[in-house]
């Protein structure tokens, strides 16, 4: 499709919502606060798609994802305070400004920006995003701000150790964060060997120490080029697909799980790993 007609499709989507915003009577209900629960919903679902590689949902996902883009910016036109103009332009202008590699600043541009003109790889790309951002009249004041509260724990300590890396906040060689691995299993193993009756400062302090864990964990895969979320949601849906197979064959058998010795349960579950 050549960029007409993109941009036609594009204006329909926009005159469907100015059409479905007048006429119908669920959309014409709705508010940003309305909205949020299914934006989340529809984020998460274009998600499953990309770990699927389903390339049919992940474009249909994102037309979900896209109307929310316009449903906001519509509600937004009402009130008179933006529309999807300002939206697009606001993230335009903010990737020329945080580009000055591929947009070359203007004579009276910032001293930062005529810095950070040359880039000869992505983590200097990365450095210099960063830097740009806090130099921003509406950026981050300091480097972690811009991670959202709201992130799921996983990706929030990934990007909190992303942006610390940016600004050269990270190991100097991946190896030696083994021996911090390390170090936080022998503290939580020992947190977890002091707890007394199932205390409840006992407990609070081995759950710190899991969290340092954890966080540790996240570091190394980072250090490796390796996501923490999508291996982590990848092998959740692996356990999902695997322990089915061992509740339906138990099924077939006419055996309930609860009744069903832990040897026997191994025994369908190598049965589903060799299935895949």
């Amino acid at each position: 499709m050549n960029r007409e007609k993109q941009l036609e499709a594009f204006n329909r989507l926009l005159d469907v919502m100015d059409t479905l915003r007048e006429k119908c009577p669920w959309d014409r209900k709705q508010t940003i606060d309305s909205l949020r629960p299914n934006t989340i919903e529809e984020v998460y679902e274009l998600s499953d798609a990309i770990l699927a590689h389903d390339m049919h949902n992940i474009s249909k996902e994102l037309g979900d994802v896209l109307l929310h883009i316009v449903f906001y910016s519509k509600i937004g036109s009402e009130q008179g305070v933006f529309d999807i103009g300002d939206v697009c332009n606001q993230i335009c202008d903010k990737l020329i400004y945080r580009h000055p590699h591929v947009y070359p600043p203007k004579e009276d541009g910032s001293d930062l920006a005529k810095d950070s003109s040359k880039a000869n790889n992505a983590d200097q790309v990365v450095k210099n995003w960063e830097q740009l951002k806090r130099q921003e009249k509406d950026g981050n004041k300091t480097v972690l701000s811009g991670v959202p509260g709201g992130l799921p724990p996983l990706i929030k300590a990934y990007r909190m150790q992303d942006k610390a890396r940016a600004v050269g906040f990270d190991w100097e060689k991946k190896e030696d964060v083994w021996d911090k691995v390390a170090e936080e299993i022998s503290e939580f193993r020992a947190e977890l060997q002091k707890m007394e009756d199932d205390s409840e400062a006992g407990r609070a302090k081995a759950q710190g120490e899991l969290g340092d864990l954890l966080f540790a964990i996240v570091n190394a895969s980072r250090l490796y080029k390796l996501n923490p979320d999508t291996a982590l949601e990848t092998t959740c849906n692996k356990f999902r697909s695997r322990f089915t197979y061992v509740e339906l064959k138990a099924r077939e058998l006419g055996r309930d799980l609860k009744d069903m010795t832990l040897a026997e349960m191994d025994a369908l579950w190598e049965e589903a790993k060799k299935a895949e």
